[in-house]
């Protein structure tokens, strides 16, 4: 069962909740270097920026080709070195990971299977293992498992700034690349547990997701529209993602014209153990259709209980929500 984020601040502290939503933070301390004239994100992982660079040699820390960051000799388990100009016209997953930690373990092997089946089926993926481990030994122990590639443990820099080009906040995270590098998902955990037998390669993002186990620690990254249909009736959940796409999809074009994040995330959730244990935890009431807005690190919901929900229910909802005009309860 997913843990839901116990990371808060005080209710008075709006207008900082705001920045912590606008910047999906889910893990503190975190630091992050914007651009003063844009706005723009530079570095997400400030932490390590200033332990990697104290005397800041590389300022302003703005974000680097990936091809430039992981540009260097890559291992296999048998100790073959490959060459990152490898990688060229392939699709890449860059997988942080540790053997100490259970849930990367479990994700591990269902991975393994995934990278096969993809391989099986001729599309051109590679998957480069970054160490989180704490010591050469634990890596080796690790690697010895996966038949993909791997920085080498004693690259700690070249690690350290695939970490902070990707601003990752916990492990397992797999990053889905394209072949010029650019990013297609954060999300490559939820998608590979979702996609058993990889049918949506390479994953690109949907506007509209329906909430499981593997996708729920998504709650935690800032407000998320939250529909809530009995899956019981046949095709609701389907009807639910048609009736609230179009409206995630304008809000997320909108944001990316501004090369921003989206604002909010948008799920459905049927009648499962999941949803029960969200409802628990948010005292939620059992209706259904019950449209939500909840935002984990503000501790607040917002909810619209309505016999029926209409397109135009949930623009204006999420409209509201946006220009700040909703009353939020507390969770």
């Amino acid at each position: 069962m997913p843990v839901f984020s116990d990371i808060t601040m005080p209710s008075s502290a709006r207008a900082p909740l705001k920045l912590w939503n606008k910047y999906r933070i889910s893990n503190i301390p975190s630091l992050i270097f914007l651009d003063a004239t844009t706005g723009k994100v530079v570095c997400r992982n400030g932490l390590l920026v200033i332990r990697d660079d104290p005397e800041g040699l590389e300022f302003p820390w703005g974000p680097k080709p990936f091809r430039e960051v992981i540009a260097g000799p890559l291992l296999r388990n048998n100790g073959q070195s490959l060459e990152s100009s490898s990688l060229e016209g392939s699709h890449v997953g860059v997988y942080f990971s540790a053997h100490w930690c259970p849930p990367c373990r479990s994700l591990t092997r269902v991975l393994v299977e995934s990278y096969r089946k993809i391989k099986e089926a001729g599309q051109k993926f590679e998957i480069i293992f970054v160490s989180a481990d704490r010591s050469e030994d634990s890596f080796k122990q690790y690697f010895s498992e996966m038949p993909w590639l791997a920085v080498p443990y004693t690259d700690e820099a070249r690690r350290s700034r695939l970490n902070r080009l990707y601003g990752i906040q916990g492990i397992p995270t797999l990053i889905v690349l394209d072949p010029q590098g650019e990013v297609i998902t954060r999300q490559g955990r939820a998608e590979v547990l979702n996609d058993e037998d990889c049918r949506g390669f390479p994953w690109h993002p949907k506007p509209v997701l329906e909430l499981s186990d593997s996708n729920a620690v998504q709650l935690n990254e800032g407000p998320c529209l939250v529909l809530f249909v009995d899956s019981e009736d046949d095709g609701e959940s389907e009807a639910a993602k048609q009736l609230i796409q179009p409206i995630a999809e304008k809000i997320i074009a909108k944001y990316k014209a501004k090369e921003e994040e989206a604002p909010l995330l948008f799920f459905v959730a049927g009648e499962d153990d999941m949803t029960d244990s969200l409802r628990d935890y948010t005292n939620l009431p059992e209706a259904a259709p019950l449209l939500t807005i909840l935002d984990m690190s503000a501790r607040a919901k917002y909810v619209m209980d309505v016999e029926e929900i209409t397109p135009a229910i949930v623009e204006a909802f999420v409209n509201d929500f946006l220009a700040e005009k909703l009353k939020p309860e507390p969770i």
